[in-house]
């Protein structure tokens, strides 16, 4: 597995945007249900959903899981597929309430954590990540559209590449920490949005330089 040159590429970002504070939250079960909300969506649509949430004063491990699906796809409805997302999230939170609390649910390993996270209906690779570096805080890197595409336009990474082989490569490539996982996830989404969007804006890119597409 090949390795990436990102520590450089990391300090471009970082002068650039300087340290981003993602992912939103205020608790660990916020994030949870970010998490699984912001699946197929824009994050204002999630935020407006999130809003619903507390503003039925709903946002509680035992409240959500004990909720009925017509009244929790009435809350997310602006997330979009809530009917979908309402199914999975109480999927979700109810295996979590099992454990007693959320703190308990995370209180294992990254590995054995990440393997309950895939069994559970409707959660991903990259949602079970985003849950396990954000809300249980332990360092794996989250690999999403944005790191996708600029991975691919700067290193020339095929769209073949299984998502768990990328992982892979960009763990491989430095060191295990978890401020480190966060923020450089953080960066990328920023620059995807700014910058390497569909149609890119390369001539403007900080990282056109060290990119095989935009210096192409």
């Amino acid at each position: 597995m090949r390795k990436l040159a990102l520590r450089s590429l990391y300090s471009t970002f970082r002068k650039e945007f300087g340290f981003l504070d993602w992912w939103p939250g205020d608790t660990k079960l916020e994030i949870v249900v970010g998490a699984v909300l912001t699946q197929q969506t824009s994050w204002k649509n999630v935020e407006k959903a999130i809003g619903s949430i507390k503003a039925a004063n709903a946002m509680n491990l035992e409240k959500l899981a004990g909720m009925n699906l017509p009244a929790l796809e009435l809350l997310i409805r602006s997330s979009g597929f809530y009917r979908q997302k309402a199914m999975r999230l109480k999927g979700l939170l109810a295996a979590i309430s099992e454990y007693g609390s959320i703190e308990k649910f995370f209180d294992t390993d990254a590995k054995t954590l990440r393997k309950r996270l895939l069994e559970m209906n409707g959660i991903g690779r990259e949602t079970a990540d985003s849950i396990i570096l954000y809300a249980a805080e332990k360092p794996v890197f989250v690999v999403d559209a944005y790191t996708r595409r600029i991975l691919g336009r700067i290193y020339g990474i095929g769209e073949n590449v299984r998502y768990d082989e990328l992982k892979g490569m960009m763990e491989g490539s430095m060191e295990r920490n978890l401020e480190l996982y966060k923020d450089f996830h953080a960066q990328f989404v920023e620059l995807g949005k700014r910058y390497c969007k569909t149609k890119p804006l390369c001539s403007e890119c900080p990282a056109r330089n060290a990119c095989r597409y935009g210096s192409g």
